[in-house]
């Protein structure tokens, strides 16, 4: 190794020539311009015509150089040692208890600079040591549970998370519980664990990042500050997922886990509230309340935890030409029940009503959610819903797809009957159902 990973071609050259290496401060001097920053690695497969530096204000940028480029070290008055945050907080008196809890994710990440993607290797210490604010807000406690991206994720993982939860909440006398995860099926487990918990006495907030924080703009900072404020200050005792509101960093955003989405790839603000107000939302150091609805935060209840779940449950989004066989696979292989993912007020082709017909007659219990973001499923408006209702489809209102496969999961965990889990299918447990829908 020559300490200056990534490099290659002119940039190499000209960083050699300046026996200089990765971490070193750095001034470069170009057709006038003058940059300074920290000499950062590159990602093997780019460009040999660029250097990549940490500017003061913590931005990343690339400088492409010329063969007149002159680099120059420049002294720190802090070592590289130095300059680490150590993972020693002085504890200061009078301060709530928060347990973070890591699972993965990009707020979990770091870059890998050989090929520039993204793979977890924090852990909730290293999370802490980056973000030193959090010294101020509460006392923390840190245990990484897994280190998975949350694609990888399933509902024997969802146990094992509701599971670790309750332990500390028993063992741990914290005040809240913050569980780092990846964001793409963040929403899953939320659920998940708003279905698995009853009683909860403190808050349970997740929390992911959609830019790892070795990267320009990164969310994780603020959404791991938010997260931990509700898990400390919060009046409630739900579980929340925690991300920003919008791309700015203005405010956090606290979601129901029944009621969120990720509805974007990429951007800061991708999770929003379905059919519902957020609980809250955070603006600086302040906890807003968006509505009086929402059980109330008591250390001294006793927490019931169930978190059973049963993988034999399918999800089903119905597409014009779907192959009715695939429901006809479903009840060959002995599924327990069907969620569907129809169009519109909750409808599917008739092609498909035989299957349906067949599938609930063999005992499966088969429900129907809407494909539309907003809105309520209502199949008594036209005659494909209210045949579907004769075939024994049970309509789901405004429960949003993944949370209707979550609890049907959740529901077959507790019971094998099928009238019981129908009967769980349509009781709102965890305000998975909005009643009123907001316009």
């Amino acid at each position: 190794m020559n300490g200056l990973q990534g490099y290659k071609g002119l940039a190499l050259e000209i960083l050699s020539k300046a026996n200089v290496k990765i971490g070193d401060n750095i001034r470069i001097l170009r057709d006038g311009d003058v940059f300074e920053g920290i000499l950062m690695p590159r990602i093997e497969l780019g460009d040999p015509n660029h250097i990549v530096i940490k500017l003061s204000n913590g931005y990343n940028i690339g400088v492409k150089v010329t063969a007149q480029t002159k680099i120059e070290k420049v002294e720190s008055k802090l070592t590289p040692k130095e300059s680490m945050i150590e993972f020693k907080v002085e504890e200061k008196e009078n301060l709530p208890t928060v347990f973070i809890l890591g699972t993965g994710g990009t707020i979990a990440s770091k870059v890998e600079y050989r090929t520039g993607a993204v793979y977890p290797s924090l852990s909730t210490e290293d999370l802490y040591r980056a973000v030193p604010e959090l010294s101020s807000l509460a006392k923390i406690k840190t245990k990484v549970l897994f280190s998975i991206f949350s694609e990888n994720l399933t509902p024997k993982h969802w146990s094992e998370i509701a599971k670790s939860i309750a332990k500390i909440i028993d063992e741990e006398k914290v005040d809240g519980v913050v569980v780092a995860h990846g964001t793409d099926t963040m929403g899953y487990t939320a659920a998940a664990l708003s279905f698995a918990f009853q009683n909860l006495p403190v808050p349970i907030v997740l929390v992911g990042s959609q830019r790892s924080s070795d990267r320009p703009s990164s969310d994780a900072a603020l959404n791991l500050i938010g997260a931990v404020r509700t898990a400390a200050y919060a009046p409630f005792a739900e579980v929340v997922v925690a991300m920003h509101e919008w791309v700015a960093d203005e405010s956090i955003v606290l979601h129901r886990g029944t009621k969120v989405r990720k509805c974007h790839t990429s951007r800061r603000d991708a999770f929003q509230s379905v059919n519902a107000q957020p609980l809250a939302r955070i603006v600086e150091d302040k906890i807003i309340m968006l509505t009086d609805e929402y059980r109330r935060r008591n250390n001294k209840e006793k927490i019931i935890l169930k978190p059973d779940f049963n993988e034999k449950v399918a999800l089903i989004k119905f597409y014009p030409g779907l192959n009715p066989e695939i429901i006809d696979w479903f009840v060959e292989k002995k599924f327990l029940g069907i969620v569907f993912e129809g169009t519109g007020l909750g409808h599917v082709g008739r092609n498909c009503f035989d299957s349906i017909k067949k599938a609930v007659d063999s005992g499966l219990v088969v429900a129907m959610t809407s494909q539309c973001i907003w809105g309520s499923v209502r199949m008594t408006v036209y005659d494909t819903g209210r045949d579907l209702l004769s075939l024994g489809v049970i309509p789901l209102e405004d429960m949003l797809p993944e949370t209707a496969l979550v609890k049907m999961m959740w529901a077959f965990g507790q019971t094998l009957t099928p009238e019981k889990v129908k009967q769980i299918m349509l009781t709102n447990l965890a305000g998975e159902f909005s009643g009123r829908i907001p316009l």
